[in-house]
């Protein structure tokens, strides 16, 4: 898959995938005649840094996790440590979130109210 699809697939500028590969986020992307042609490892591992992503993990922890993924299962409770550690801090931002929405709908039913009257 060439670097175009790729950026249309996962919606993510050219740029950033180059940035990825450059800061090792991706392993070196093969080339045909000067062109970059992604693999299914290399999709999968865009997944992963888009869902890490989505959880507030920053490049920098993604790629620590990433390269003690490179060491093997010694590292798996380094990185089920980094996993759990993200899930708590995703989770208590949900609960933060679904109380803001709480006080934003007692807010909208107090406006519609006075504006029945």
């Amino acid at each position: 898959m060439k670097i175009s699809e790729v950026s249309a697939k996962f919606n993510l500028p050219r740029e950033t995938l180059r940035y990825y590969e450059q800061i090792g986020l991706l392993e070196k992307i093969n080339k045909k005649s000067g062109i970059r042609e992604y693999e299914e490892k290399d999709l999968e591992r865009i997944q992963f840094i888009k869902c890490m992503k989505h959880t507030g993990l920053s490049l920098e922890d993604i790629k620590k996790f990433i390269d003690l993924n490179k060491e093997g299962d010694k590292t798996l409770s380094s990185r089920l440590e980094i996993l759990e550690k993200q899930k708590n801090i995703l989770f208590s931002e949900i609960e933060t979130k679904k109380e803001t929405l709480k006080y934003l709908n007692y807010k909208i039913d107090l406006y519609r109210g006075k504006m029945k009257k």
